[in-house]
């Protein structure tokens, strides 16, 4: 309280953009969700855009494999590190080349499905005083169920966009619904 005033305290927030890579999303790649993950880029890029003009942090989490990965015992190869594959996907890819000298922009590669797993990204999001993290990308079930599981491990609120996840599965409203539950995960529609 201040001079009988409230001070308001906003909250800082993240955006987690996960796996948009050409492997994932181009008509062509090796793991692709396809048409739905190619109708999302929009939002995405103007959710990203958003962020960044809001002062929050926007964080480009993206598998990166060797070739030799024994992820490839479940999974086609996909996200080499390196590769054409594993570089983000259309207008996405041209959003960061514009954006990824702001220090407010972050790439950081995952070997798992959960961005937060043996990756530094908790003390990243801690160091800029992130309290929630946002989700939008590939695949609801898979990276993005498991990345708000690690967020809310790490003690993070959460929130998965509908408009910006998709699966090629038809699991994705359950595992949007089963966050909600699990994680008190915010659905933003």
């Amino acid at each position: 309280m201040t001079n009988g005033l409230e001070l308001e305290t906003m909250t800082k927030e993240a955006l987690l953009i996960v796996d948009m890579s050409n492997d994932f999303v181009a008509d062509n790649g090796t793991l692709t969700v396809g048409k739905p993950a190619q109708e999302i880029v929009p939002y995405i890029k103007e959710l990203a855009t958003g962020f960044l003009a809001d002062g929050n942090v926007v964080v480009i989490s993206m598998d990166a494999h060797q070739p030799n990965d024994p992820h490839f015992d479940l999974w086609p190869p996909h996200n080499i590190e390196g590769t054409e594959g594993q570089q983000l996907y259309g207008d996405l890819y041209d959003w960061f080349q514009g954006n990824k000298d702001h220090d407010h922009v972050i790439y950081t590669p995952k070997t798992n499905y959960n961005a937060f797993f043996k990756t530094d990204l908790t003390e990243t999001l801690r160091n800029f005083e992130v309290e929630k993290v946002h989700i939008v990308g590939v695949t609801t079930d898979i990276c993005d169920f498991l990345t708000i599981a690690g967020a809310d491990a790490e003690g993070f609120q959460t929130a998965i966009h509908k408009r910006g996840s998709a699966t090629f599965t038809d699991l994705g409203e359950t595992m949007i619904n089963h966050m909600k539950r699990c994680f008190h995960t915010e659905i933003i529609e």
